[in-house]
C-alpha cells in the first residue's frame, strides 16, 4: 500500500512539474509578445473621438483623486477626448463630490449625469456603462474606466494609438495592481499571472473562437462601430464579468482585441483589505470557470502544478523542486514585468490555496443566493 501510495506521489509531482514548466515557458513567450500601449510620436496618425467613460457607485474614497487625473489625461490627448461621469446611484457621498468637482476645478471639463435604477434583466455595471455608450454616440472609439483607476498621461493616447495600429477591435490595457495588506499581496499578483502562464497571447489575439480571450474593465478601449455591431452592453447584460463578455461579444462579430501590458499606463488598487478582498472575489469567481466542474478543474489543475511539487519538494523530491522553483519563476518573471514585488513569488503554493479556497466560497454565496456588491445583487433578476 505504501509502495503504491508512494508510486502514485512520484506521478502526480511529475505531472505537476511539468505542468509548471510548460506554464514557465509560455509566460516566458507571453512576454516577448505581449504588446503595450505608446503613442504614436510621429504626427502622422489620425485624430479620434475619444469618449472617456467613467461608471461609478459609491466611489467616495476614490472619485475626487482619480477624477481629475482623468481629465487632466484627457487635456494632454492629442486626441478629441470628452469625460462622461455616471452616479449609478451611489449611497455615499460620490454624488455630492462629483457636484463640487463639477462646479469647481473640473467645470467645463467633464460631464456627469445621473444613471437610472437598473431593468429587469440588467446588473448594475452592464447598465451603467449601457447608458454611458448611448451618450456616445458621436465617438469613434469608447474607453471605459474604473474609477479606482488611476491614470498616467499618456494612457489614452497610448491605448487608442495601439488599438489603431495594431487593427484591433478591443483593447484592454492590464494596469499596475496594488497590494497592501498581507492578503491582497498573497492573492492580487495572481490577477495577471494568471492570464500570462496560461493564455498563449499571439493566438488568444488573432483566433476568432469566444472562449479564447483576456480583458479587464478596469480599462476598456473599444471601436464604437464595433461595439454596437456586437450589441454593446445589451449583449452582456446579466454578465458578472461583463468585461470578458464584451471582448466575446466582439469576436462573434468578427472583431479582435484582448489584453496588453498596461502597468505603465495606470495603476489601481481594487481592494483595500483581506474583508473586502474576499467580498470582491465572491462576487466573481463562481462565473469566471463557466460552471462548477469547470472551476474544480482548473482548481485541480493549480494545485497539481503549484501545491504538489512544492509539497513533495519538503519530503525531498527534486523534481518537486523543480517544479516549485518553475512556478516561482513564473510569478518573478511576471512581477518584474508589471511592477509587482518579485519576493512575493516564493509564497506562490500559499497563493494558489487561497484562491481555491476564494473559489470555494463564490461558489458556496452563489449556490445560497446571498452574493451582493455595492449594496446590489450580483445575479440579475428575470425579464418579465
Amino acid at each position: 500500500m505504501t509502495g503504491s501510495t508512494t508510486g502514485v506521489g512520484r506521478v502526480l509531482t511529475g505531472l505537476g512539474s511539468g505542468l509548471a514548466l510548460a506554464s514557465l515557458g509560455l509566460t516566458l513567450d507571453n512576454l516577448r509578445r505581449l504588446r503595450v500601449p505608446e503613442p504614436d510620436r510621429t504626427g502622422r496618425a489620425p485624430v479620434e473621438r475619444v469618449a472617456l467613460l467613467l461608471p461609478v457607485r459609491d466611489e467616495e474614497r476614490h472619485v475626487a483623486r482619480v477624477l481629475p487625473q482623468l481629465v487632466r489625461a484627457a487635456r494632454a490627448s492629442r486626441h478629441r477626448v470628452r469625460v462622461v461621469v455616471l452616479d449609478d446611484g451611489s449611497t455615499d457621498d460620490t454624488a455630492r463630490l462629483l457636484e463640487e468637482l463639477g462646479r469647481g476645478p473640473l467645470r467645463g471639463s467633464c460631464e456627469v449625469v445621473r444613471g437610472t435604477p437598473p431593468p429587469p434583466g440588467w446588473l448594475g455595471k452592464p447598465w451603467a456603462c449601457a447608458q454611458l455608450a448611448d451618450l456616445a454616440t458621436d465617438d469613434d472609439v469608447l474607453v471605459f474606466v474604473d474609477a479606482d483607476v488611476e491614470p498616467g498621461v499618456d494612457l489614452l493616447d497610448g491605448t487608442v494609438d495601439l488599438l489603431r495600429a495594431a487593427d484591433l477591435d478591443l483593447v484592454s490595457p492590464y494596469p499596475h495592481q496594488h497590494a497592501g495588506t498581507v492578503a491582497e499581496r498573497l492573492v492580487q499578483p495572481l490577477l495577471v499571472w494568471s492570464w500570462m502562464s496560461t493564455l498563449p497571447l499571439g493566438l488568444a489575439e488573432r483566433s476568432p473562437r469566444p472562449s479564447l480571450g483576456a480583458a479587464n474593465g478596469q480599462v476598456l478601449a473599444v471601436d464604437a462601430t464595433t461595439y454596437r455591431r456586437a450589441g454593446g452592453h445589451a449583449a452582456v447584460r446579466d454578465a458578472v464579468l461583463e468585461d470578458l463578455a464584451l471582448l466575446r461579444a466582439v469576436k462573434r462579430v468578427g472583431g479582435r482585441g484582448g489584453v496588453v501590458d498596461g502597468s505603465r499606463a495606470a495603476s489601481c488598487r481594487m481592494y483595500a483589505g483581506a474583508s473586502e478582498l474576499r467580498a470582491g472575489y465572491a462576487k466573481s469567481l463562481w462565473a469566471a470557470f463557466g460552471s462548477g466542474p469547470g472551476a474544480a478543474a482548473v482548481v485541480g489543475v493549480l494545485l497539481t502544478a503549484y501545491v504538489v511539487p512544492p509539497v513533495a519538494a519538503l519530503h525531498g523530491s527534486r523534481t518537486g523542486l523543480v517544479g516549485y522553483l518553475a512556478g516561482v519563476a513564473s510569478r518573478v518573471v511576471v512581477a518584474r514585468r508589471s511592477g509587482g514585488r518579485a519576493a512575493d513569488a516564493w509564497s506562490h503554493p500559499l497563493s494558489v490555496l487561497a484562491l481555491a479556497a476564494l473559489t470555494a466560497d463564490s461558489f458556496r454565496g452563489h449556490r445560497q443566493g446571498r452574493l451582493s456588491w455595492r449594496g446590489r445583487p450580483v445575479q440579475a433578476g428575470p425579464v418579465p
